[in-house]
């Protein structure tokens, strides 16, 4: 995009740049420079208006939620990679991470499976508790 106005800082490269400056992640200097630039073209200052109300936006509808550290550990993993220049897996963190529940829910089903084929008052109780316990579950039906 570009305005056609000449500037000292070309429109593109203000634009690829629109969330480090939004983000306040941009070095002061280079602030400035993208002050003056918004003052002067139109075109990326709407542009820099509406990413800001969808930021604001985005924080007011979800800034709420919690990110799991996991999953936190592992985006900021994955950001030392690429800033290394290192290479980087093809599942997205958000796959990996869903991967994983999906493996920590099934291990607990499956736990919890075998737990309900013993019964759990059975599982808890020693062998001669749970014969004890038989014959008072037999007794009970016996006197109703």
């Amino acid at each position: 995009m570009s305005c056609g106005e000449p500037h000292e800082k070309d429109c593109s490269e203000v634009l690829d740049h629109l969330y480090e400056y939004l983000d306040r992640e941009m070095p002061a200097g280079e602030c400035a420079d993208f002050q003056v630039h918004l003052d002067e073209c139109s075109p990326c200052l709407e542009k820099y208006g509406l990413e800001q109300a969808v930021k604001k936006l985005v924080k007011r509808c979800c800034g709420h939620d919690d990110v799991p550290t996991d999953l936190r550990s592992k985006v900021m993993g994955r950001i030392d990679l690429i800033r290394a220049g290192e290479t980087v897996p093809e599942v997205s963190v958000l796959e990996q991470a869903k991967q994983e529940q999906a493996q920590r829910e099934q291990s607990d089903a499956a736990a919890a499976g075998s737990q309900e084929a013993t019964g759990p008052s059975e599982a808890a109780a020693g062998p001669s508790e749970t014969t004890g316990s038989a014959d008072a579950r037999a007794e009970a039906a016996r006197t109703e």
